[in-house]
């Protein structure tokens, strides 16, 4: 059998070589400092953060000029109601969105693109978002994980000249990684690239390919037989969507996101010239992970529009409904969630607006902040929007159009609540971001002590990593016991006269990163190498980490809008209100992190899974259809129809 015709096979890997393909991919260096990391370690560098980093003066003026013209065009060309209708997005509005320049605003300016900032580039998403979320999905999947990040990052020269004035202007382009049996767990990709000659020949497919059915441009993640000449592995290659071999086999239908252009893709026996190939073999899934460094930040953005958009329907709901002779607004046991949504919003914003410029700047490291974001963002956004539809109340569960019919006003809260809730699968989990955050925060451990723990290590190299950890905990220990959280003037640039405070939760964060450092080393001494099944713990010491950041960001952001005069004093009640409620949920999770019921959780999934439970299933009946749980994958020509839609 030829070289172009060996058939795909799923590899097996057993869950150490896994988590070796996983680890492999990380980013290993630090070269540059991190708020985010530092506060792991319980070193609160609020000197990394503050003053607030602001945006060069051109920067602000380029991109106030394009949210004008998008404001004006989300206004009067695209009209919400009618996507969530017909579950697409007009062509004419694709093509009014290439003319508008929205699908280069990322792409530098000589290469036909708008050269936005990593700032306004967000701020674009979260306006165009608020018109309808599918529409953001298309311009942030296309910019933030599709060609021309890959390409701006890792791409050669003749790559950028060849795609990225495309990208800019004319194409629509999606990633390619996620397989129908494999999701999070890469090690198992089962799409193949042969080397054939100057070229790689393609088997396999792909599913949940955002963009994909409307693609003209792919970025395709496959594995590389490793054979004389060829190092192997998962590998990145630009694919042309029009090649033969190529089908889409499916567009996807979700629950929200009705106009997202999600689809199944096959390849068989695609042939992709190696000057196609992004980066070496091999290094496919480090460059799909660093693309994603800065590349999440822009699903929390939408987050934020959605908090404002559901802020703004609260408010005005809440204030010509009354109930009992009042306001529904006046009553706390509304007013407490319209609190909750103004002062979630003001965090949120302050979270994304610090770490996309910190990402323009390029003096800090925000692996850590930016899936930090994207782990807060998307959880806060479904729980603000899931407060808005109780405000709303029956009015709330009630479509738009349902609304409309009956001649009120099309207030579309419940789709917002199904838009949202993709954002915490997309583009990492909540569950795979706390794994992933977690093993960033205690890199610094495991590169001092890991090797105590590994138990393919020898004597000697456990002996010599024992040495390394007792030099550097007998340094880092110590400075877990006292701080400037301590003194009561610490941080006092926060506590202007006459506003809230604000000194005094800089100083709960300072001691809370502290404490969350303890937890870290008191769990990694009592679980070695266990610690990484702790999967719960790790997941609460997440969490701990995303408040005290939010927290920081919202303090720092106050404070820069007290100092310039904009909205100052509003801006420090926000802040006060949320770091207040924000102080009350990690203090839960501080207490659970040592009192749970994750050993008792675990039972009782080996009991629903052995079958000892089946009984309580009884009484129903199951409304799924036939099929399999997983759809077969089999390399091969395609057996269905193109539904591949290029926008013309």
């Amino acid at each position: 059998m030829s070289a172009a015709t060996t058939p795909s096979s799923r590899p097996t890997v057993t869950e150490r070589e896994a988590r070796q393909v996983a680890e492999a991919a990380r980013e290993q260096d630090w070269r540059k400092p991190s708020f985010a990391k530092e506060l792991f370690l319980g070193r609160f560098r609020l000197d990394l953060i503050h003053p607030h980093p602001l945006p060069a003066d051109d920067d602000v003026q380029r991109g106030e000029e394009f949210l004008a013209k998008l404001r004006d065009f989300c206004e009067t060309k695209i009209d919400g109601s009618v996507i969530e209708r017909d579950a697409r997005i007009p062509d004419q509005v694709i093509t009014g969105l290439k003319e508008l320049g929205a699908f280069g605003m990322k792409i530098d300016t000589k290469y036909g693109g708008l050269g936005l900032t990593q700032v306004y580039y967000n701020k674009a998403l979260a306006l165009v978002g608020s018109a309808n979320p599918a529409i953001g999905a298309l311009l942030s999947a296309h910019q933030s994980i599709g060609v021309p990040q890959p390409l701006k990052m890792f791409g050669t020269q003749e790559q950028r000249d060849a795609f990225l004035p495309r990208c800019a202007r004319t194409d629509i382009s999606a990633f390619l990684l996620t397989e129908p049996d494999v999701g999070s767990d890469p090690a198992r990709l089962a799409t193949t690239a042969v080397p054939d000659g100057d070229e790689y020949v393609l088997d396999g497919v792909k599913l949940w390919t955002t963009n994909g059915v409307v693609a003209d441009l792919l970025v395709v993640m496959a594995r590389v037989p490793k054979s004389e000449g060829h190092k192997g592995g998962i590998t990145a290659f630009v694919v042309e969507a029009a090649s033969d071999g190529v089908t889409v086999e499916n567009r996807n239908a979700f629950m929200g996101l009705r106009g997202l252009e999600n689809g199944v893709t096959r390849f068989h026996q695609v042939r992709v010239p190696a000057a196609n190939r992004i980066g070496p073999e091999g290094a496919g899934l480090k460059i799909a992970l660093t693309t994603l460094n800065t590349g999440r930040l822009s699903l929390p953005a939408m987050c934020v529009g959605a908090g404002k958009w559901c802020l703004k329907i609260a408010r005005e709901w809440s204030a010509v409904r009354e109930q009992w002779g009042k306001p529904v607004a006046l009553h706390e046991a509304v007013g407490s969630k319209i609190s909750f949504i103004a002062a979630t919003t003001f965090a949120l914003e302050a979270v994304v607006d610090l770490s996309s410029q910190m990402a323009d700047e390029d003096r800090n490291d925000i692996r850590i902040e930016a899936a930090l974001a994207k782990l807060y963002g998307s959880e806060m956004a479904c729980l603000m929007a899931d407060e808005l539809v109780q405000i709303r109340g029956g009015r709330g569960f009630e479509t738009a159009a349902s609304l409309e019919a009956r001649g009120e006003r099309a207030v579309p809260a419940e789709q917002i609540l199904r838009d949202l809730r993709i954002n915490r699968i997309f583009e990492g989990s909540t569950e795979i971001m706390h794994l992933l955050i977690a093993r960033e925060a205690v890199d610094a451990h495991l590169s001092v002590a890991g090797d105590l723990i590994d138990p393919d290590k020898t004597l000697a190299d456990k002996a010599k990593a024992g040495a390394q950890a007792g030099a550097f905990y007998a340094k880092w220990l110590p400075k877990l016991v006292a701080g400037p959280g301590q003194l009561p003037r610490s941080y006092a640039d926060f506590h202007p006269s006459g506003h809230p405070d604000l000194a005094a939760h800089l100083r709960y964060v300072e001691c809370a990163a502290r404490k969350l450092a303890r937890s870290t080393f008191y769990a990694m001494s009592r679980w070695q190498g266990r610690m990484e099944t702790k999967q719960g713990f790790l997941g609460r010491i997440v969490d701990i980490g995303a408040e005290l950041f939010a927290m920081s960001a919202a303090c720092v952001r106050a404070e820069h809008l007290r100092a310039t005069d904009d909205h100052g004093r509003e801006a420090y009640q926000l802040a006060d209100a949320f770091c207040r409620q924000s102080r009350i949920r990690v203090e839960e999770l501080f207490g659970r992190l040592w009192t749970n019921t994750d050993d008792l959780d675990h039972k009782v999934v080996k009991g629903v899974l052995g079958g000892a439970y089946e009984w309580l299933e009884q009484g129903i009946v199951d409304p799924s259809g036939d099929g399999p749980w997983i759809a077969d994958a089999t390399p091969g020509a395609s057996q269905r129809e193109n539904v591949h839609r290029p926008i013309p």
